[in-house]
Formats: C-alpha cells, sequence, structure tokens
C-alpha cells in the first residue's frame, strides 16, 4: 500500500489533532449544534491568527508551503505535545528529514559492550521500524517466546503468543505504534518503516486502527508486565536512551526492581536460556 503524498499526510494529520481538541479546553462552549468531534476550521484558524481560507487550504493540501511561524501558532491551538509539534514540522517539510543511513542498521562495537554492562536487566537496541537489531543475554531469553520475529511491532501484532506474554497489551500496543509513526516522519524514506506499515495495515486491523488515529510520541521511561512462559509474571521498569552516533537507534534497558521476585525471575532465565 502506497503512503499518501507528504501534503495529504499533513491535511490528515491537522484534521486528526483537530478532532481531538476539546471545545471547553480551549475556553469555547461544548455540545450543541456541534456535528463533528473536536474544533472546527474556523475555530482553530481565529486560535492559531490565520484565515479560515488559508487553514482550510493547509487541510485539504492546496497550500504547501507553511512559516514555521505559522505551524508554531497552529500547534499551540491544537496543544500539540512536543513530540506531535515535531510530527506537524517535519509533514510540512520544515525539518530537515534524515536520509538513509546505513549506520541505522548496525550497532557499534562499543554499543554492543555497552550491553552486557546491565547483567541483571533486559537490554537491547532498536530500530527506527523497531527492527531488534542487538540484546544482551537477559533480553534474549526475556524474547524467547518470540524467536525468529524479529521486529517489535510485528511480535505484538503478528505473533500468536503476545497478547498472552503481555498482558498490558492494549495500552503497549499505542506506544508502540505512535513512535514508529513519530520515526516515519522523522525517516521518510525509511524502507523498512514503509514494508512495516503497508503489511500491518493490510493484515492487522487493530494496527490499522491506531495509525490512523495520527497520535505521534517517542518511547519514554514506562512499566511493563511480562507474563513469560517458563518464569510467570516479571515487572520491569523501561528507560529508552537515543544513540547519538546512529540517529534513529534507540536503547531500550528493562530493569526489576532489586530483591524482587521479578529480579529472581529474570535472574532464573537468564541462567537458562544461556548459551552452552
Amino acid at each position: 500500500m502506497d503512503m499518501p503524498a507528504t501534503h495529504d499526510r499533513l491535511g490528515e494529520y491537522l484534521r486528526a489533532q483537530r478532532a481531538r481538541v476539546d471545545p471547553r479546553d480551549v475556553g469555547l462552549r461544548g455540545g450543541g449544534d456541534r456535528r463533528v468531534a473536536g474544533l472546527r476550521r474556523e475555530e482553530i484558524a481565529v486560535l492559531a491568527g490565520v484565515s479560515v481560507d488559508y487553514y482550510a487550504r493547509l487541510e485539504q493540501g492546496r497550500e504547501r508551503n507553511p512559516s514555521p511561524q505559522v505551524l508554531d501558532a497552529i500547534g499551540r491551538a491544537l496543544r500539540l505535545s512536543p513530540d506531535a509539534r515535531g510530527h506537524l514540522f517535519r509533514l510540512a517539510g520544515l525539518n530537515p528529514a534524515l536520509g538513509r543511513d546505513s549506520s541505522r542498521a548496525s550497532v557499534h562495537p562499543e554499543l554492543l559492550r555497552l550491553l552486557d554492562a546491565f547483567p541483571t536487566s533486559a537490554a537491547y537496541v532498536l530500530s527506527p521500524a523497531f527492527e531488534v537489531l542487538a540484546t544482551n543475554g537477559v533480553a534474549a531469553a526475556l524474547l524467547s517466546p518470540f524467536a525468529g520475529t524479529a521486529n517489535m511491532v510485528r511480535v505484538l501484532f503478528e505473533h500468536p503468543q503476545a497478547r498472552s506474554v503481555f498482558p498490558d497489551w492494549p495500552a503497549l500496543t499505542e506506544n508502540v505504534v505512535h513512535a514508529p509513526r513519530l520515526n516515519a516522519g522523522i525517516f521518510p524514506d525509511d524502507e523498512q518503516i514503509q514494508a512495516l506499515v503497508a503489511d500491518l495495515r493490510e493484515a492487522s486491523p487493530a494496527f490499522r486502527s491506531l495509525w490512523e488515529d495520527q497520535t505521534v510520541g517517542g518511547l519514554t521511561r514506562m512499566f511493563k508486565v511480562v507474563h513469560h512462559p517458563d518464569a510467570g509474571r516479571i515487572e520491569l521498569t523501561y528507560q529508552t536512551f537515543d544513540v547519538r552516533d546512529a540517529p534513529g537507534q534507540q536503547l531500550l534497558v528493562g530493569t526489576p526492581a532489586p530483591g524482587s521476585r521479578s529480579a529472581e525471575a529474570l535472574a532464573y532465565l537468564a541462567a537458562v536460556y544461556a548459551p552452552d
């Protein structure tokens, strides 16, 4: 499935974000004769200080060169988060998009050594398309139910064990779809992201619904529960770090509470799945 043209994606994004804003949150009256969710075009135009015709042209893809000042005003009117605002700018072509870079597909030897510096945590490196590029032994053991599937988005939406291994599957899938959508704006020429999105929009109604929701957001600190078939329930707090010398790569580190049952379970898994 072909990705929409950039100006079409900008219009889709603006319409989706406009529908999310509660009129009462910006001092307007809700309910009444409103026929659509969120704000009307003319309301966003007034809040952003632009003409209704100009804003309509943006949503319709007929205005393709908005200024940074206009987009900044529209972003404030739409109450966008920093990630969402950055995505808006990239869709308009105002942030220089990073081109394809072979460094994103490989992991630096120093980063590989760093993975092993987390002997009691699950640490792994993701590509912009959420391919698992490298793991330490603990992460390999934790992800063992999905052996053979190297993409975490595909794991969540295609693997038969995903919902049993991740009991908080609905919340987890939202985060994992919002982040690749952000990456798709940063790396518009990334063929892995394009292929992933095309495949899953076709194969998974759940993915398609979340993708078309137009929400963007980078991975942040999060609490995750894993129910491993060999070790039971494991609770981890994940931190995410950008890999500065390989734009788009991210290091994820999942750590259990010291002395907890989860820490014992993770140590058990690492021992069971340790290479001979």
